[in-house]
């Protein structure tokens, strides 16, 4: 069975051969820890970095736009984005829209030249679509991290969206018409490709609970969420979505407004009610902790989560795959500890 093959079917709940399992080591890690480590770790775990190639010399990783120190982005729809470390993903400063008075003159960027984040080039995406289409892999594709809800609070600040929220601001609709209408173009754009996987990447969750409520989702949010599902589920194309933090609250509306594969957080949310609201029902795309047991505990006690997260989450016909976001400040044995855990559980299954 392949690896396209394996993660179909256990998204697909037909009997794959192992868990999928993926670990992300952010660009900035290169330069927080000792890269001979860092390649000894990858080298040594081919489950995780099946294609890894080591390399002699030092490695220099390309940084996105709103991933450079002190460098200020601003993006296509005019939203600065600032960091302080180079690889880690800015946060933005500055809204084009603190205020409405300027919004008659507002204007989407075009989505030909631009994902809304950073520019794109059509050509070179359909390029990568075929390779890795001619590689037997599976075509993912997806809408930038904070497509609806984040942008619209780039656009316009987190307090002032969410007073917008509550005053029914009747220029609101308007902007959410505005970006819906570009994210609904890019969709349809992308799927001219005919991805395996289309994703929709939005944080909803903040530490416990969401950033917005249950009412403003309903009323403002999952509208737009299953009018840009449309187009991947009427292609047959699987839907996922990946929101950070405590979505416990928003689980059911996002189900419902097209999603079958969720990537969630684990610790958050908790394992047993991932387990209770998911398992053997709805593929979970586990979001190893960051926060607490991998950074500060022990490596017995990250074997044992990776473990209850196996033994609780997973089913004999699929439905569950595990991802980690390695950063700065996870120390190496724990990486180590996570690396192994995860290729040792993989072929566990309830």
């Amino acid at each position: 069975m392949t690896d396209k093959e394996n993660l179909l079917r256990c998204i697909r709940f037909e009997t794959p051969d192992h868990i999928p399992v993926s670990f992300q080591i952010n660009p900035a890690c290169w330069q927080h820890y000792d890269q001979e480590a860092l390649k000894d770790l990858m080298e040594s775990h081919r489950l995780l970095f099946p294609h890894y190639q080591r390399l002699a010399g030092k490695v220099t990783p390309a940084f996105l736009p709103n991933a450079r120190a002190d460098r200020p982005y601003t993006d296509p729809w005019g939203c600065v984005w600032m960091t302080a470390d180079d690889g880690i993903t800015g946060a933005v400063h500055g809204h084009p829209l603190p205020d409405w008075e300027r919004f008659a003159q507002y204007r989407a960027p075009d989505p030909e030249t631009s994902d809304g984040t950073y520019p794109i080039d059509w050509k070179e995406i359909a390029a990568g679509v075929r390779e890795a289409r001619a590689a037997g892999e599976v075509v993912w594709g997806g809408l930038p991290h904070g497509h609806t809800f984040l942008r619209l609070q780039d656009i316009r600040g987190y307090v002032n969206l969410l007073m917008d929220m509550a005053d029914d601001h009747p220029n609101l609709p308007k902007l959410i018409g505005m970006v819906e209408e570009f994210n609904y173009r890019f969709v349809t754009k992308w799927m001219q490709l005919e991805p395996d996987v289309f994703g929709y990447a939005e944080d909803l969750g903040m530490q416990v609970g969401p950033m917005l409520s249950p009412a403003q989702f309903r009323k403002y949010i999952k509208p737009v969420y299953q009018r840009l599902m449309k187009p991947a589920r009427d292609r047959g194309c699987i839907v996922q979505m990946h929101s950070d933090g405590d979505i416990r609250s928003l689980a059911d509306d996002m189900i419902d407004a097209g999603v079958e594969v969720v990537n969630l957080q684990d610790l958050v949310n908790g394992i047993d009610w991932i387990a209770q609201r998911f398992a053997g029902k709805v593929c979970v795309q586990l979001d190893i902790d960051r926060q607490s047991v991998t950074r500060f505990g022990a490596p017995a006690e990250i074997d044992a989560l990776i473990r209850e997260e196996v033994e609780k989450l997973s089913t004999s016909r699929g439905g569950l795959m595990l991802i980690f976001g390695m950063y700065p400040g996870l120390p190496l044995e724990n990486a180590r500890a996570l690396m192994d855990a995860m290729e040792r559980y993989s072929v566990l299954h309830a």
